[in-house]
């Protein structure tokens, strides 16, 4: 996991807790947001989507 990724998971559960606190998400129903939360800051950081494997095609050619 690299520095992005551990980034992105910090912010999405802090995201997470703050909207449970105040009622805009449910514990029972905290595995569906939390992955839409997840997925949109690691897009916002990195300019793709989590999981597609645009990102790794990046990295290998930077390492180039």
């Amino acid at each position: 996991m690299d520095k992005y990724d551990k980034q992105a998971l910090q912010v999405a559960k802090e995201v997470v807790i703050k909207f449970i606190e105040v009622g805009r998400i449910s514990p029972s129903n905290f595995g569906q947001n939390f992955d839409v939360i997840y997925k949109d800051i690691v897009r916002t950081i990195t300019g793709v989507t989590a999981g597609d494997g645009s990102r790794q095609v990046i990295i290998e050619d930077e390492a180039e």
